[in-house]
């Protein structure tokens, strides 16, 4: 069967430790791909601006 594992994070830093605490229970034979996005965009009345980082792993179980 295959699966998804979705994660979302607001920096880089989380999602690659999130997603590395699960890579490591996952056969590595199980892994069928890694999608990565990044979405930016203005904070309200802000100059700043917010950033989504997300990934999905693709997966046998």
């Amino acid at each position: 069967m295959i699966q998804v594992k979705l994660f979302d994070r607001e920096h880089e830093k989380d999602l690659e430790k999130e997603m590395n605490r699960f890579l490591k229970g996952l056969d590595e034979k199980s892994l069928l791909d890694i999608k990565y996005n990044v979405a930016a965009f203005p904070e309200e009345d802000e100059e700043e601006q917010i950033y989504c980082f997300s990934a999905m792993i693709i997966y046998k179980a």
